[in-house]
């Protein structure tokens, strides 16, 4: 396609117009091979029984999980011996009959969406990609790569920071020494789960940022403007998906606090790069005229 047909907008030739019940049939394909990758990561969890409790959901609630071994050496380093992380052995117990079963399929499905996101994420774009300009396609390559990679690494601080800091703060909460925490199975799984997936959705924000940026619904002025009033919604969402402890929210907190800084050097960038191509395009037609 030539230069002036991608100015003006037009999709490429090769994408002809779809019709509704066309464009419903490839959506539907669409879905079946996501859904067929997470059954497949669904099955291998589910397989995977031994490691897939043992070492990666019962972990943290171990006093020998990573996360509290490298708070103590971090600790040593830095000469901060109250980072060292005293972590509480505590119970967990199943009450159902069929409570185990359970919650072997319900792990193992949580485990097989969080692993089949980014494939998820790419099927989806797959669909969308026909439908978009030239231009659009060209500002938005490489949103699959680094909406997976910010998604990862939001599950993998959630997973080993916010998560046992969590859990370890609310087993060891008392009201009162003679009332014993007997932590039950679907309460310790919904911690963990809940912890670990809200950071790598959080950890989203600069690709929503870069895309209402490319759209021009939002600039580094406007998010500079509202830095406070974002401070304050970071901090409400830390302590919702934190528990009551100062310590756990700040850890929370402060990696959200960095990626809205982020997000808006990365508005910055993209006006700046939007600017020039339209100082080029103003160039390029007045040469033409």
């Amino acid at each position: 396609m030539d230069q002036t047909s991608i100015q003006a907008g037009t999709r490429p030739a090769e994408h002809p117009e779809m019709s509704f019940i066309d464009h419903l049939e490839a959506l539907r394909w669409h879905i079946i091979r996501a859904a067929i990758a997470i059954v497949v990561f669904t099955i291998g969890a589910f397989l995977a029984k031994d490691f897939l409790f043992h070492d990666l959901i019962l972990g943290p609630s171990r006093p020998d999980f990573w996360t509290y071994r490298m708070f103590c050496e971090f600790g040593k380093l830095i000469n901060a011996p109250n980072l060292c992380v005293d972590p509480v052995t505590f119970d967990i117990q199943n009450r159902q009959m069929s409570g185990q079963l359970t919650m072997h399929i319900s792990s193992s499905f949580i485990v097989g969406l969080a692993m089949g996101f980014p494939y998820t994420f790419w099927e989806i774009w797959r669909f969308v990609k026909p439908g978009l300009y030239p231009h659009e396609q060209a500002n938005s390559k490489g949103a699959v790569f680094f909406v997976s990679i910010l998604f990862i690494l939001g599950l993998l601080f959630g997973y080993y920071i916010a998560a046992p800091l969590s859990i370890n703060f609310l087993a060891s909460y008392q009201l009162d020494p003679s009332i014993e925490n007997q932590i039950d199975l679907q309460s310790y799984l919904s911690t963990l789960t809940t912890m670990s997936l809200s950071c790598a959705f959080v950890f989203e924000l600069p690709m929503i940022v870069f895309f209402l940026a490319k759209a021009g619904m939002i600039t580094p002025e406007i998010m500079r403007m509202y830095r406070k009033h974002a401070i304050v919604v970071i901090l409400v969402v830390a302590a919702i998906i934190t528990p009551p402890d100062v310590s756990s929210q700040l850890i929370v907190t402060i990696p959200i606090l960095l990626l809205y800084e982020v997000s808006i050097n990365i508005a910055r960038v993209v006006r700046r790069n939007s600017l020039k191509k339209l100082n080029a395009d103003l160039v390029a037609n007045n040469g033409q005229s």
